[in-house]
């Protein structure tokens, strides 16, 4: 049996958050319940949970506008996974640049959902070497997260940052998909779109405002982070 967990879902479908809630606490799990997404925000910012399910068409609030108060104004870092019946890059972008740390489209399994659970939970408590990392004129402290550019401060939500580690790390290696999935989601990588789309989160972050791009793409062999070199093709592209 998995390891008990504290799981908050967010599901105005009747059916389907009945059949979560069964399927989760049968794996030993404990969960709260919320319909409309006030009455979510509400929980999530009170309680404390290893994990929220969050729907993106609720009543009351949708999906994207909760999660982004529940990382703006409450400073939370519970791991969120969408559950959306949209499959669009740019809605999965929409979610992701809110605060989410992973989504699945539906219809899905739920066995797939524990799994995305699980996952989400190892990374967020996963140990990792501390300490300040620099590329360039692009530093980031991985004790307190934060991260700079030519002295500005940059937001970044939980998978982006992950994925800036293992590239700052490894500068100027070149990073794989597989490598950088790995860093991301450790052996539960979600469909092949999640990591454009935070590589396009990411490459908006620290190159777009700025006159020298540091994220690179290498089609056909990955991604590095390097600084003085033109291009750097958009991952979406």
């Amino acid at each position: 049996m998995d390891k008990c967990l504290r799981i908050l879902v967010i599901e105005d479908n009747p059916d389907l958050a009945a059949n979560m809630i069964d399927y989760l606490v049968e794996r030993g799990h404990a969960v709260d319940a919320a319909a409309d997404g006030r009455t979510g925000l509400r929980l999530a910012s009170q309680g404390s949970f290893d994990v929220i399910l969050l729907d993106l068409i609720l009543p009351g609030m949708d999906g994207i506008s909760l999660c982004r108060k529940l990382r703006d104004e409450t400073g939370s870092t519970t791991p969120v996974l969408i559950l959306t019946a949209r499959d669009s890059v740019d809605d999965k972008i929409a979610g992701l640049e809110a605060g989410a740390d992973d989504y699945l489209v539906k219809p899905f399994a739920l066995r797939e959902v524990a799994a995305r659970v699980q996952a989400l939970v190892r990374r967020a408590s996963a140990p990792s070497p501390r300490g300040p990392l620099a590329v360039g004129d692009l530093e980031f402290d991985t004790g307190t997260y934060r991260v700079t550019r030519a002295g500005k401060s940059l937001e970044l939500s939980a998978i982006p940052l992950r994925l800036l580690e293992a590239l700052m790390r490894a500068s100027p290696r070149v990073l794989s998909r597989e490598e950088l999935e790995r860093a991301a989601w450790g052996d539960a990588p979600p469909d092949s779109d999640a990591l454009r789309a935070h590589l396009h989160i990411l490459r908006s972050a620290i190159d777009r405002p700025f006159p020298t791009p540091l994220l690179h793409t290498l089609r056909g062999l990955g991604w590095k982070i390097a600084p003085g070199e033109a291009g750097g093709d958009d991952p979406q592209a």
